[in-house]
């Protein structure tokens, strides 16, 4: 019984170090598109599309590495990942900006979300 609850507890940290990481990748990633974004001459349409392609890279990456060394269940672990990481973003976004709602932008963002997660939990359970 003891191992259980051990192996529980290493799973639900190394989902907290997957979610930490996506964060973190986004933060970063976001600043050198800024940059990149006010050096050149991009337009306003190419935002969303970017915050879209930078958010599943982030859960991708920190979906993968947490799952490298979990070494199971990475489906559930990777969409766990995806879905705190979007909900602690969503929960972010609506103390920032009190108009939040969800609309069909968010709800793709929302299974985008999930699905990275769970190609970067089979990516990292699956590397050697």
């Amino acid at each position: 019984m003891e191992n259980i609850q051990i192996g529980e507890n290493k799973s639900i940290i190394n989902i907290l170090k997957g979610v930490g990481i996506s964060l973190i990748s986004t933060v970063l990633l976001l600043i050198i598109f800024s940059i990149v974004l006010t050096y050149s001459s991009i337009q306003e349409s190419a935002i969303n599309p970017v915050i879209m392609i930078i958010t599943a890279i982030s859960i991708l990456i920190g979906s993968s590495i947490s799952n490298m060394k979990i070494k199971k269940n990475g489906l559930i672990n990777g969409a766990i990942i995806g879905a705190i990481y979007i909900i602690t973003i969503y929960l972010i976004s609506s103390i920032l900006n009190w108009k939040f709602s969800l609309n069909v932008q968010s709800i793709i963002m929302i299974t985008m979300s999930i699905v990275f997660g769970i190609l970067g939990g089979i990516i990292g359970v699956n590397r050697k």
